[in-house]
């Protein structure tokens, strides 16, 4: 019951934070009924686990939303230079890194941040790794990605 409530309150806070409606009780009856709707069909279809609240990873999240907001940037200088170029030189490759994650959440997040990178893509979550799709052998950087996936370990921990 409890992950019930964080949810209840989490979803208000949200819809409060985007949407405005302070002064209009319509508009609030509204938000509550859609937030306790959302939050039942949650709790109905069984999700309410400590993987699907993950609490423990939002402090340091955002530290890292900011330093992946850099990386983002930094490809996207990358990716557009090949992309202007007359003659790109365009090297695709498949290359395996590893997946420090420990949870499935860490999992997601670093998957979800390699295909947030431009020029790079998750092919696959293994066991041993994340396949991943570089465009470029600039953008093919192990390391990088490797380090990538230290900051969401390191965020993982933190619980």
């Amino acid at each position: 019951m409890g992950r019930f409530i964080i949810l209840v309150l989490v979803l208000a806070a949200i819809w409060l934070l985007l949407s405005g409606y302070f002064d209009k009780p319509l508009l609030l009856v509204f938000g509550t009924v859609s937030v306790l709707v959302s939050a039942w069909f949650a709790h109905r279809a069984g999700v309410l686990d400590s993987e699907s609240i993950p609490g423990g990873i939002f402090p340091g999240v955002f530290g890292y939303m900011i330093w992946l907001s850099g990386e983002i940037g930094k490809a996207n200088i990358e990716v557009a230079r090949h992309a202007l170029a007359v003659e790109p030189k365009l090297s695709p490759k498949l290359f395996l890194v590893p997946n420090p994650a420990e949870t499935t959440v860490g999992q997601v997040v670093l998957a979800n941040s390699i295909t947030l990178t431009p020029g790079t893509v998750s092919v696959d979550l293994r066991e041993d790794g994340i396949l991943v799709h570089g465009l470029t052998e600039e953008l093919s950087d192990v390391e990088a990605i490797t380090d990538m996936g230290k900051r969401v370990a390191k965020i993982e921990r933190r619980r």
